[in-house]
C-alpha cells in the first residue's frame, strides 16, 4: 500500500515514527500522524491545517493530545459517558497520579517490544487510519493517498484525535470543506 502515496503522505508516515521516537512512544499513534501533518508544507492537508488554524495553535493541541494520555486515551465521550454513571475520571487520575507519580495512567510508553526489529509498531488506530486513507482516496476517484486524505481519515476516526480536531473546530466536515472549498458539501448533498 505504501506505494500508493504521494511523497507528502510518505513524509507524513515517516515523520510520525520519528515523533514516536523522539517521544520514547513504544508505537507510532494517531496523534503521531497528526502531528507530523502539522509539519508538512505544501499540499491540500497543509493548507487546510492552516486555513483552519491549527498551526498557530500546535500549543494547544499539545495541551490537548498530553491530557488525554494523563487520561489513559480516554476520549471526551468515554469520561462523559463514565461521569453519567457517577464515575469521575478526573478524580481518578488524581488518585492514581498521587500514589504512582504524574503521567502514571499516559499511554504509549513502556516494555519496547519493538526494539528486536528496529522499527516501531504502528497501533492498530494508526494502521485504520492509514486503510481508511485509502478508503477516502478511492472514495474520491484518486488513484494515490496523499495527506489531504490521512488527514480526513483522522478527523474520520472516532477517538481522541478527532476530539482534539473536534474541540479546535476541525470536524471532518471542516476539514473537507477546507480542503475542497464549499462544492465538497454541495456535491454531497446532490449525491444524497
Amino acid at each position: 500500500m505504501f506505494e500508493r502515496f504521494t511523497r507528502d503522505a510518505r513524509a507524513t508516515v515517516k515523520g510520525a515514527v520519528v515523533r514516536a521516537e523522539s517521544a520514547a512512544a513504544d508505537a507510532v499513534t494517531e496523534e503521531h500522524l497528526l502531528l507530523a501533518l502539522l509539519d508538512q508544507e505544501g499540499g491540500r492537508a497543509s493548507f487546510a491545517l492552516a486555513a483552519l488554524g491549527l498551526r498557530d495553535r500546535r500549543a494547544s493541541l499539545d495541551a490537548a493530545f498530553t491530557e488525554a494520555r494523563r487520561r489513559g486515551g480516554l476520549t471526551r465521550a468515554d469520561t462523559d459517558a463514565l461521569a453519567g454513571l457517577g464515575i469521575d475520571v478526573g478524580a481518578i487520575v488524581s488518585r492514581v497520579e498521587g500514589a504512582h507519580g504524574e503521567g502514571a495512567l499516559a499511554t504509549g510508553r513502556g516494555g519496547r517490544r519493538w526494539w528486536w526489529s528496529g522499527h516501531r509498531p504502528f497501533t492498530p488506530g494508526a494502521k485504520a487510519v492509514l486503510e481508511n486513507a485509502l478508503r477516502v482516496a478511492l472514495g474520491r476517484g484518486d488513484r494515490f493517498i496523499g495527506g489531504e486524505h490521512l488527514l480526513l481519515a483522522l478527523a474520520a476516526k472516532p477517538g481522541v484525535v478527532a476530539d482534539v480536531l473536534t474541540e479546535h473546530g476541525a470536524t471532518y466536515g471542516a476539514v473537507r470543506r477546507a480542503m475542497y472549498g464549499p462544492e465538497a458539501d454541495e456535491g454531497r448533498a446532490q449525491a444524497g
